[in-house]
Order: C-alpha cells, then sequence, then structure tokens
C-alpha cells in the first residue's frame, strides 16, 4: 500500500507541473456572469478544500446543504477520488473529508461557505497525508501554554502558464534588487490588483489577514495571518492561500509559493512565523524566549525535514546563508538579525517579553 501510495503521489506531482494550456476566453467580454444573481431558493453551496497528496496543492469540490450551518458539526462528511490526488489507488480510492472550519465565501457570497476539511482513511483514521491530525493533537497538549502564531506568506505572481514572473520583461531580467521592496509605480510594483482583492476577500470571508506588502523581488508579495491560537493558523493560512490562488484565476496569473522560484541573485520565498506562549508575552518572557532557542538548536534537522513537502530538498534551494537567509546547515538566532535561523526582534529585547520569528520555514 505504501509503494502505491508512493507511486500515487508522484504521478500527483506530475499532474501539477504539467504546463498549462493557454487562457481560454469566457465569452462575456468583462461582462459580470448573467447567472450568479439568481436566487437559490433558500440552499447554500459548501465548496470543500483539502491538501491533496503533494502535501502543498489544493483541491476543492461543491456540494449543496439546504440550510446554512451554524456551527463545523452541522457539516457532513464526504469523500473523494484519493487515486486522482496522490492520496491513493484505483483499486480502493476513496478518501473521506471531514470538515473542521468554514468561512464566509468571498467569490460567491451570500449564506454560502468555504469549508476546510481533513482528510480520512476508508476506517475512519487519519491518512498519511493528514498531518492537520498530528498537529492538532500537540496543540492541545499544549493549550495551557496559550500559543500564538503570526505567518507571514510570501509568494511569487507568475503568468498564466506558470513559468515566467509576471510583469517581469519578456526576454530579461527587470533591474536588480532594491527600489521593489514595499514601493510604488508602474515600473516597481507588479500585480497590486490581485493583492488588494485577496485583501478584501479574506476580510469577507473571516481570515485574520493583518497586513501586506510587496517584497523584494518585482512580482514578490507577503501578506500576514494572524495572531492566531493553536490549530487555528493552519485552518486559515490554508484557506487564505486558496483564496490568493482562486483571485489569481480571475487575473489569469499563477501563484507560486515555491522557495525558490527564479534561481540567481533573487530572494525566495518563505514563510516566516511569529510564535510566543503565555510565558514569553509577559515580562521575564526573554529567558522564555531564550531556553526556547537551545531546544529549537536540538531539533534543527528534525525541523528543517519537516517545514516542506519534500523533506528540506526545497527550502535548500533557498536557505544558502545569502539573500536574507541562514544556512540550512546549522542553527541560529540573533537579535534583528536577517541571517539566523530565528530573529527576535529588537522591541523584544529592549521590553524583556515578546515573541520570536522563525525565519527558515516555508510551506
Amino acid at each position: 500500500m505504501i509503494d502505491r501510495l508512493s507511486k500515487s503521489r508522484s504521478s500527483a506531482r506530475k499532474i501539477n507541473k504539467i504546463i498549462p494550456t493557454p487562457v481560454a476566453d469566457d465569452g462575456l467580454d468583462g461582462k459580470s456572469n448573467p447567472f450568479f444573481d439568481l436566487d437559490q431558493n433558500g440552499a447554500v453551496m459548501a465548496y470543500y478544500i483539502w491538501i491533496d497528496g503533494t502535501g502543498e496543492n489544493m483541491r476543492g469540490k461543491t456540494r449543496t446543504l439546504q440550510r446554512k450551518p451554524t456551527s463545523v458539526n452541522e457539516l457532513p462528511e464526504w469523500n473523494y477520488d484519493g487515486s486522482s490526488t496522490g492520496q491513493s489507488t484505483g483499486e480502493n480510492s476513496d478518501v473521506l473529508l471531514r470538515p473542521v472550519a468554514f468561512y464566509r465565501d468571498p467569490f460567491r457570497r451570500g449564506d454560502n461557505i468555504l469549508v476546510m476539511c481533513e482528510t480520512l482513511c476508508p476506517d475512519g483514521s487519519p491518512h498519511p497525508t493528514n498531518h492537520r491530525f498530528g498537529c492538532k493533537e500537540k496543540m492541545d497538549k499544549a493549550y495551557a501554554h496559550r500559543p500564538w502564531f503570526g505567518i507571514e506568506q510570501e509568494y511569487t505572481m507568475l503568468d498564466c502558464n506558470g513559468k515566467h514572473p509576471y510583469g517581469w520583461p519578456e526576454n530579461g531580467y527587470p533591474g536588480p534588487q532594491g527600489p521593489y521592496y514595499c514601493g510604488v509605480g508602474a515600473n516597481r510594483v507588479h500585480g497590486r490588483s490581485i493583492v488588494e482583492a485577496h485583501y478584501r476577500a479574506c476580510m469577507y470571508a473571516g481570515i485574520k489577514i493583518a497586513g501586506s506588502n510587496a517584497e523584494v523581488m518585482p512580482s514578490q508579495w507577503e501578506y500576514q495571518v494572524g495572531p492566531c491560537e493553536g490549530v487555528e493558523m493552519g485552518d486559515m493560512l490554508w484557506v487564505s492561500r486558496w483564496i490568493l490562488c482562486r483571485v489569481a484565476e480571475e487575473f489569469n496569473v499563477v501563484i507560486s509559493f515555491d522557495p525558490k522560484p527564479i534561481k540567481g541573485d533573487w530572494n525566495g520565498a518563505g514563510l516566516h512565523t511569529n510564535i510566543s506562549t503565555e510565558a514569553m508575552r509577559h515580562p521575564g518572557g526573554l529567558a522564555v524566549i531564550q531556553d526556547a532557542m537551545s531546544r529549537f538548536e536540538k531539533m534543527h534537522i528534525e525541523h528543517i525535514q519537516a517545514y516542506d513537502p519534500n523533506g528540506g530538498e526545497d527550502n535548500k534551494r533557498r536557505l544558502t546563508g545569502a539573500h536574507e537567509t541562514a544556512s540550512i546547515h546549522e542553527f541560529s538566532y540573533g537579535v534583528a538579525n536577517r541571517g539566523a535561523s530565528v530573529r527576535i526582534p529588537r522591541q523584544v529585547e529592549k521590553d524583556g517579553f515578546g515573541y520570536f520569528e522563525a525565519t527558515c520555514l516555508q510551506r
């Protein structure tokens, strides 16, 4: 079964690397779809979202509910063909979907919802690709520490073939990095309409989006989610990613979360994670943070292997010690040090309590 599942995951990765065909004209000539304002007769469209066998791509499909749910417990379980997502074989293809959170749908609007799901085997046990289950177990154990997370999700916009950075010269490169970070002007910023639409869509949905900014490489952006407590962080992050990819569809743009989409003297895209516990957020918390650093150092290799879906191989391309990154081979931390694995903000050192930022995470 493991060998078959591995082959199935490999197939899923190949499927996701196929170059998309040119975008077809929808025939509406820029006009709004005339069917979107039709009455739904009290029914609700629920879009179920899950993570596929690649560990990084999302899938989804819609089902009808007869009334608006008030609790995630009211949402029915469902299933899908896991042999088409790298999560099962054709001989035993069903993978179960269990809703874990839901949000307002910013695309269909009204009472329609987006449903984040975890994946289960036919016997109800967590699917091997379901990392949320183990995360929730750990967060439940750590509940007394009240762990807070704030995520900084970097990403790159690509044109509709998924290969070339959006807005870059067709045959060549833009000017060197420097003027693009938090920049303004058509010669420095590409894709702001997508960023603005994503921000509002997340707010409408109920995602705790906290900010956004243009990043160091042109066509690269970042948004922040949080603070969130416990496993809520993962649920909101994944749904915010889905919303981003769905918004970009409307602009014929592809979103990449790859840690190093462009080789050479260009910054990669990370997922910096701001972390604190109850003890860290109160006077004397800096000592608690420093104690945590020794624990992080002992687990560095294990953590690196868990930070991307390919056991750390993806992050090797980003964590080189250059372009504001630490070396993947050793753990380090420092105050306001952008070349460290973990950065302690200057204000936290001054106050003596607060949080720390893990800079070596990705996807």
